[in-house]
């Protein structure tokens, strides 16, 4: 019987890889929501760079630079890096993967607490563009607030590069909802389009106060870490509902999160097979009731 089930259990994840194999190939992402009042479309699923840039070898290397690129072949567009990860190699692995397919890319970069300074920030973005080989940065945020730099000052160099034409719109990152109103009333002719936090099954504190006004006030909310750094593909979800749906567990926790238009995701994306995983994801939509069983999982 022992053996039995296990054969059973391994049909049964055999199974669930050919379907999301299957669902890559003819579904991929095809889902694209509003970046906050833009008109600009962002993939519901991007593509995360943490620790993205951190390799020992130039084959490890090229394997990050090959998954982004799978990534946008998927119509993946939203890719999220920051000054800080990996002392801004991150950026130059973007750099690489989106080296002649910039048409095909929604760079979103961030500026790092130590550097909010008005003069700062604006020494920051000169060096993220010349390490992503851009000219223009599409979404700039805000990495973490410094209590010890006002916002305004911050957020007055954000709008320069807007008017300078080095950065398309400005966003905000692990903001609560008190600063983001500065950040946005520090803003003269451009506004705050999104608010990067912590989201997950396992990360639902964002729940009480920061979706609600994002909700409210129309901003994109950049979930990351939407997959609890990988916690959440061992989560006892039941297989009757992944079986009926072609899901893994991690598709279903980025289901959930994705259950919120005002959302969207950006796991991380350092492998080609879990970038897969992750875009199929997309497309694949839940009843209220299902949503609620994975939240008791």
């Amino acid at each position: 019987m022992a053996r039995l089930a296990r054969a059973h259990g391994s049909l049964y994840h055999l199974s669930s890889w050919i379907s999301l194999k299957l669902a890559v190939c003819t579904r991929g992402v095809v889902e694209y929501r509003e970046l906050g009042r833009s008109g600009e479309k962002v993939s519901v699923i991007g593509m995360g760079t943490w620790r993205i840039g951190v390799f020992n070898s130039a084959e490890e290397r090229q394997s990050q630079v090959d998954a982004l690129r799978r990534g946008l072949d998927l119509g993946i567009n939203l890719i999220d890096t920051a000054e800080m990860y990996a002392t801004g190699r991150s950026e130059e692995v973007v750099a690489d993967a989106i080296r002649e397919r910039r048409d095909d890319a929604f760079v979103a970069t961030k500026v790092s607490p130590e550097n909010l300074r008005h003069d700062a920030v604006l020494a920051a973005c000169e060096r993220s563009l010349k390490r992503l080989g851009v000219t223009t940065i599409d979404l700039y945020q805000v990495h973490w607030p410094n209590p010890s730099v006002p916002i305004q000052e911050t957020m007055s160099a954000m709008e320069e590069l807007v008017n300078q034409g080095k950065v398309r719109y400005v966003g905000v990152s692990n903001f609560d909802v008190e600063l983001t109103k500065r950040a946005r009333e520090s803003l003269s002719r451009v506004d705050v389009v999104s608010n990067q936090v912590q989201y997950s099954l396992k990360s639902r504190d964002v729940e009480s106060s920061v979706l609600p006004y994002c909700q409210k006030e129309k901003l994109t909310l950049i979930a990351y870490s939407p997959l609890a750094k990988g916690s959440v593909r061992s989560m006892p979800i039941p297989e009757d509902l992944l079986s009926k749906h072609h899901m893994t567990p991690a598709q279903a926790a980025l289901s959930w999160v994705l259950r919120e238009e005002q959302v969207v995701a950006i796991p991380k994306a350092a492998g080609i097979s879990h970038l897969e995983e992750n875009a199929a994801s997309a497309s694949m939509k839940l009843t209220d009731s299902e949503y609620r069983t994975i939240e008791a999982s």
